[in-house]
């Protein structure tokens, strides 16, 4: 990996972040814009199955923020992240406190992440998101 695509990645990565606040907040519209339009793209959601193409995926996260309501917050936990060339990725645990749409109570919301960019248009664009719960292993 250069340093021009280490630092590039690592710059876009800020952005990443703060759509994933927005997001548990109940707003997509940053995301959107981070997502790629062109396919292939695809999603595997945290409540299992897939999508493929772009435009299923983006309703799919704006299905998914419409769920949060606005006082949600989150911090993206990176174990690995790269980027060479036209496509980059992080691997992590994306870590939240979250309240749904008609509930009193915030819940932590703790996701295992792995997400894949490529560049359009000389811009990093997600096109693959696979997300689940984690689940912390008790010692026997």
């Amino acid at each position: 990996m250069t340093d021009r695509s280490t630092h590039d990645f690592t710059t876009f990565m800020t952005q990443r972040e703060a759509a994933a606040r927005a997001y548990v907040g109940g707003d997509a519209a940053p995301l959107a814009q981070l997502a790629a339009t062109t396919d292939p793209v695809s999603f595997f959601g945290p409540s299992g199955g897939h999508l493929t193409g772009a435009t299923a995926v983006t309703s799919a996260y704006q299905a998914g923020a419409a769920m949060f309501a606005g006082d949600g917050r989150t911090h993206l936990e990176i174990l690995q992240q790269g980027a060479s060339g036209t496509l980059a990725f992080w691997t992590g645990i994306q870590r939240a406190t979250v309240r749904l749409h008609g509930k009193t109570d915030a819940m932590p919301m703790d996701l295992r992440v792995t997400e894949i960019f490529r560049r359009e248009d000389g811009a990093w664009k997600l096109v693959h998101r696979h997300a689940d719960t984690l689940v912390v292993a008790q010692a026997r």
